[in-house]
């Protein structure tokens, strides 16, 4: 194998799934056979994550007892919110949804595999209400009620960053978003995710695994990074000038291009609305303005296309959300991904354990530590 062709191994075949496909001749995204356009569109979160966990979309009575339970699994155990209250002011939250998630797997761990459905649950309906706990009794000196009236998980988690119930425009927004991230093939992420369970570690190490991948700027802190490069610009004239002198410079770019779709992200447009129809709502014009003459430039200069990140950035900026908590968001989507690819690793599983091309010395004799060079 040649390790030039595969760095990366972008191009090699890792497995098969039936999840998710992810840009078959370089375009489209679909879950389960479903377009991301018609589950984005018409499919509440909720749905898409039942169709992921359950491999088929709920009917109505299916999604109301399915909402009913996760609703129910909201509860923070009184143990959780002392290891969160315990953690630095200053942690990264990613690293505190990562601790969350190990934590848990120590109060309510995973004694057999059968109860694997009932953890991404647990996890999917816990992870808003761990992570805005920690940010809300570091930031604000308050220990919040993490159990609302929100019966989506996009309402949910508005309202507990911002103690009242967001606007429909905010909620439908959220919605997509979480939709829009809820799963992405053989990402770096759900790989490391499906190597933890190939071990037949249990679901809470998965996820950990999972978590901490996420946490590296070239996945999903992406689109935290996309919104410090657009606040860089005053105004849409000095994005030019600026972004050109960037790429001279062979600075790093974020949120653009896809090392598997070819000339677009078929999730972009999609966002890129919300983010349009937040900005006129909002009547703050001038970020979305300068977001497009990115866009613009980056396609004329380097024929990088905005993938989902770029403009997820600016919608989450239009609903007030720290930058710190956007890809923290990500993983309250993602979790829905992460976990119907363990469960469809237990059920074929092998342990994944690739092979190296070794490029070190050849085979030498041992010295002695006398007879070693000074």
């Amino acid at each position: 194998m040649n390790s030039s062709k595969t760095a990366g191994l972008s191009s090699v075949v890792a497995g098969s799934t039936a999840i998710c496909t992810v840009g078959k001749q370089g375009v489209g995204l679909s879950y389960r056979g479903y377009a991301i356009e018609d589950l984005a569109e018409q499919a509440s979160f909720e749905e898409v994550a039942y169709l992921l966990l359950y491999g088929e979309l709920p009917n109505q009575q299916q999604l109301e007892h399915y909402k009913t339970r996760l609703l129910a699994y909201r509860v923070l155990p009184e143990a959780l919110k002392q290891i969160l209250e315990k953690l630095p002011k200053t942690s990264h939250p990613m690293d505190v949804l990562r601790t969350a998630c190990s934590a848990l797997g120590c109060l309510e761990p995973e004694s057999e595999f059968t109860q694997q459905q009932q953890i991404a649950d647990r996890l999917l309906a816990i992870f808003p209400g761990a992570l805005l706990y920690w940010y809300h009794f570091h930031q604000h000196g308050t220990r919040i009620e993490v159990e609302t009236e929100e019966t989506s998980l996009a309402g949910h988690f508005l309202h507990l960053l911002k103690g009242k119930s967001p606007s429909s425009l905010e909620q439908k927004v959220m919605d997509m978003s979480l939709t829009l991230y809820a799963e992405h093939e053989f990402n770096a992420s759900t790989f490391a995710a499906r190597v933890a369970a190939s071990t037949l570690s249990d679901m809470y190490s998965a996820i950990t695994a999972a978590i901490g991948t996420l946490r590296g700027p070239l996945h999903g802190g992406a689109n935290e990074a996309a919104m410090t490069l657009i606040q860089l610009f005053s105004s849409v004239d000095e994005v030019e000038v600026k972004l050109t002198a960037m790429l001279a410079r062979k600075e790093k770019i974020m949120g653009f291009g896809h090392r598997v779709y070819k000339n677009a992200d078929p999730r972009s447009p999609i966002i890129k609305k919300c983010s349009q129809e937040l900005a006129h709502k909002t009547h703050d014009e001038a970020i979305f303005a300068i977001s497009e003459k990115i866009e613009t430039c980056m396609w004329q200069q380097k024929k990088l296309f905005p993938n989902l990140d770029f403009y997820s950035a600016s919608a989450y900026y239009f609903m007030n959300i720290p930058i710190a908590l956007y890809t923290p968001i990500f993983v309250c989507s993602r979790i829905t991904g992460w976990a119907a690819h363990v469960f469809e690793q237990r059920e074929n599983n092998a342990l994944i354990r690739p092979s190296a091309d070794y490029t070190g010395p050849a085979m030498r004799s041992f010295a002695t530590i006398e007879q070693r060079p000074e």
